[in-house]
């Protein structure tokens, strides 16, 4: 099962949000990619938990997704403790990534604060040899701890440690998005309005790409934060 990349997130539709156009680009340069969700979004105001799981799929079908789950933790409530960083360990164990993303470290809503240190925190714990998980067969896993996690961008503006060029995939990913249409803006959709289902909010996912990628130069662009020190062993890495 493992991965070059394990993208978690809070809720179905964070990942797409945040970082899918650096997901459909990883994946056309042949980087495997999975998610992982870390709640139902069942306490969303519109749509219900099976609706959210069929647009889940649909998105990683757009996206080309190479595995998916739902770690079904308790949407507005999960707590970054023992318990659910042994379940997140076992599974950055499982996939084994070099790289993870996750939710921004502050934000709108209260679960992405709290997803991001849960990710953090059982990336580094991942890392012990002496904290035991086990695999489905009740194997010993063996300690793994990924080179870099990477913090999307959300709801809030935050300037990003590194800006990702999406030039050519912010169309894969505005489609892998729309695939939540309980959600975002619908004008067929006749439930309470929320912050993130207005027309503004959907055509900000477009301009805040389109307006990194002209800060770097290019047509679109996703930005990453890190609580680690970004490095390159090539000064040609840096140029686009």
């Amino acid at each position: 099962m493992k991965v070059d990349i394990l993208a978690f997130g809070a809720h179905p539709d964070d990942v797409e949000l945040g970082c899918g156009g650096t997901i459909a680009l990883s994946i056309a340069q042949g980087k495997t990619v999975a998610i992982v969700d870390l709640t139902q979004g069942e306490l969303s105001t519109r749509g219900d938990i099976q609706t959210r799981k069929n647009e889940a799929k649909k998105a990683s079908d757009i996206l080309k997704i190479y595995n998916r789950e739902n770690l079904k933790l308790q949407d507005g409530f999960f707590e970054n403790n023992v318990k659910n960083q042994l379940i997140l360990i076992e599974k950055i164990r499982e996939y084994q990534p070099n790289i993870v993303l996750c939710n921004s470290r502050k934000d709108r809503h209260i679960d992405h604060g709290k997803a991001n240190q849960l990710v953090n925190d059982s990336c580094f714990l991942s890392g012990l040899n002496k904290i035991d998980t086990f695999d489905q067969n009740g194997k010993n896993q063996l300690s793994w701890r990924p080179n870099i996690v990477l913090e999307y961008i959300q709801w809030n503006e935050v300037k990003p440690d590194i800006v990702v060029d999406i030039t050519g995939y912010l169309d894969q990913k505005i489609e892998a998005v729309k695939a939540y249409k309980s959600q975002l803006f619908d004008s067929n959709n006749t439930e309470k309005n929320t912050p993130i289902s207005s027309e503004n909010f959907l055509n900000s996912v477009t301009y805040r790409a389109q307006n990194l990628g002209r800060l770097i130069g290019t047509e679109a662009g996703e930005g990453f934060t890190s609580k680690q020190l970004l490095a390159v062993n090539e000064l040609d890495s840096l140029i686009i």
